[in-house]
């Protein structure tokens, strides 16, 4: 597909409620972590804009990693589903999902 990557990882968790997404990229040579769920994504590192439509994911951005969670994520005892996914094993998942 060729849709943007923030766009199908929101897409994917708003077909997965019960997950949220966990991205650990490199934006502009600076590393963030993302948290992705029901289709709207924050930054855990920087300021998250006020727009919720607006991804927090650039199309340039290099993903290093992406961890899947229970549902609601609990910083204090995450329950992790997968953890360290690459990108190509989560486009295996996206597909299965059908975004």
């Amino acid at each position: 597909m060729n849709r943007p990557i923030a766009f199908r990882l929101e897409q994917y968790t708003l077909k997965r409620p019960q997950e949220v997404l966990l991205v650990t990229a490199e934006i502009a040579g600076e590393a963030d972590e993302i948290m992705i769920f029901k289709g709207f994504s924050s930054s855990l590192m920087r300021s998250t804009a006020y727009d919720p439509d607006v991804p927090m994911l650039p199309e340039a951005a290099k993903i290093v990693a992406i961890d899947r969670l229970v549902a609601p994520y609990q910083p204090d005892r995450p329950q992790y589903i997968q953890q360290g996914l690459t990108w190509v094993e989560m486009q295996d998942l996206l597909a299965t999902a059908g975004v």
